[in-house]
């Protein structure tokens, strides 16, 4: 049988990965915000009724975490209500659903990696809504695998690594917060992590019915920690190793790198790390959201790379 997948989410930045990948699993349906507004519950049902997937994979959700903290209720809405909603289909037509959440369910107040069974205890609107979405997939009874990632980012949209770029090429000094603890996940790593996850079930034995044996919340983030600061350093050492090959193809010849500093020059010299009250945001942020992937580990017999192989790579193939 002939895996059917609805995508969601297929314009962001795990999303546009999966899109990429997921016909080498199955028959996919692929949708973004143009043709599924999640809103809507009446659009959301008639998706999934007329187009009767084996497999929901939710990539779309509201990630504006600052503004979160003044569109709670849109956020709530997007990331809580419409993957109840989801998950509700998907149990009506027998189906299955893999969503993704974020390390943000967590306050960050442990100083050791988080496990899937640590109490979630979010700081922000953002977090909140993701928790919510979360709880109501467990609590349809649905066969799912929640996958719980952290500080994406991909040479396209709006994420730290293009930040970085944009200022390091207006500014001379860099002020980056060095107080908040993560590991940096390239949306194509978990991209390409769940699409293997998928094709390295036993065909024989059924997809979903392996899907459903391992059903559950797994933490999927890059090995490794860092923060904001050392991430943004590691990024400029990045373009600088580009820029010392005086062989082969540079980052400056990169649409995507040219598209992320309007093709002007790095000016940075310097970046200095700044508490996290030297930088305040509307919305909290967990000082420490490091993951443990143990459990996705030695479930799926695979991990991620380190945070800085993933960053290279990242910027080398764009």
């Amino acid at each position: 049988m002939t895996l059917r997948i609805l995508l969601t989410g297929k314009n962001g930045q795990v999303g546009s990965e999966l899109a990429k990948l997921l016909p080498s699993v199955g028959e996919l349906t692929a949708v973004g915000r143009s043709e599924l507004d999640l809103r809507k519950p009446h659009d959301i049902r008639r998706l999934i009724s007329e187009s009767r997937p084996n497999l929901v994979i939710n990539a779309a959700a509201y990630t504006a975490v600052d503004l979160a903290e003044r569109e709670e209720s849109l956020a709530h809405v997007i990331n809580t209500d419409a993957p109840a909603l989801i998950a509700e289909e998907a149990k009506r037509i027998g189906a299955t659903v893999i969503h993704y959440s974020t390390d943000y369910v967590f306050d960050g107040w442990k100083r050791t990696p988080y496990v899937e069974g640590d109490l979630p205890h979010p700081l922000s609107a953002y977090g909140r809504s993701k928790l919510g979405g979360e709880e109501a997939i467990r609590a349809c009874g649905i066969p799912h695998l929640i996958l719980r990632t952290a500080w994406v980012y991909a040479t396209s949209g709006r994420n730290f690594l293009l930040t970085v770029l944009r200022l390091a090429s207006t500014r001379e000094e860099l002020r980056i917060v060095n107080d908040q603890f993560g590991a940096p996940t390239w949306a194509r790593a978990i991209a390409e992590a769940t699409a293997r996850l998928l094709l390295g079930f036993d065909p024989s034995a059924g997809v979903l019915a392996r899907l459903g044996s391992v059903a559950g919340t797994y933490h999927l983030t890059a090995a490794g920690e860092t923060t904001w600061y050392e991430f943004a350093v590691a990024i400029l050492d990045e373009v600088r190793k580009s820029a010392d090959m005086g062989s082969g193809r540079s980052l400056a010849e990169l649409a995507w790198f040219r598209s992320a500093t309007e093709a002007r020059p790095i000016v940075a010299k310097r970046v200095v790390p700044i508490p996290t009250r030297d930088y305040p945001t509307p919305a909290r942020r967990p000082a420490y959201s490091v993951l443990s992937n143990a459990r996705f580990a030695s479930t799926f017999g695979f991990s991620l790379p380190d945070w800085r192989s993933q960053l290279a790579d990242a910027m080398a193939i764009g």
